[in-house]
């Protein structure tokens, strides 16, 4: 599903701060790489790394052009939907469903991160709420299921799932690669059942401050 380059997904946090996600584009080069490079320590927990054995990940400072090209074919595939978060007009993040499958299982897994400066402000819940219901609108993907994995330690991410509302459906022994080892994570998830209408926005805000969402394209 091909996505225009002015596709926006945007709401307000309960602090009033604007979010909105957007595809990468190769002007974003500069930004991204430097908010990358400022918060290397606090992401590099948190960050999946190659297993041994495993093909090299892409260098995305050297070959960024090649990056954002592959993040449009997933997105054209229908396999994944990556998108930066910005907040004042800065890229502060990056959202991310991957494994979208269609057909009778309609599910996705979503992952994010964002920049040391803005956490504990919202955003990441915002973030992951608008890609979550953007995935699930019945007039749109209309996936059924939504879920996330998180380390057992990631004290940040189990506090978004929280706000949200998820609820958590066990450990996953070894699961990902994580900063160098094979993770055990805690699964947290929603399937379309147990949200109304304004999906996980709206579960949000009840729990924080009343937000409006936009969607332009």
């Amino acid at each position: 599903m091909r996505r225009s380059r002015r596709f926006v997904l945007s709401a307000t946090t309960a602090g009033g701060e604007l979010v909105s996600l957007r595809p990468l584009r190769r002007g974003d080069r500069a930004e991204f790489i430097a908010l990358r490079t400022r918060s290397a320590d606090w992401l590099r927990p948190w960050d999946p790394t190659v297993p041994p054995g495993g093909q090299p990940r892409r260098d995305i400072a050297s070959d960024f052009r090649g990056y954002v090209r592959a993040l449009d074919a997933e997105a054209r595939s229908g396999r994944g939907l990556s998108l930066v978060i910005v907040v004042d007009g800065a890229i502060v993040g990056m959202v991310a469903a991957s494994g979208i499958v269609e057909g009778a299982l309609r599910s996705a897994s979503i992952g994010y991160w964002v920049g040391h400066e803005v956490a504990g402000r919202g955003i990441a819940p915002t973030a992951v709420a608008l890609l979550a219901d953007h995935l699930m609108d019945p007039h749109g993907r209309a996936l059924h299921r939504i879920q996330l994995e998180i380390r057992l330690d990631n004290a940040p991410s189990l506090a978004v799932a929280a706000k949200l509302g998820l609820r958590e459906e066990g450990v996953k022994r070894a699961y990902l690669h994580i900063d160098g080892q094979w993770r055990d994570h805690r699964t947290f998830a929603v399937v379309a059942e147990e949200l109304g209408a304004g999906g996980l926005l709206e579960r949000l805000s009840h729990q924080q401050h009343p937000s409006r969402a936009r969607h332009t394209e």
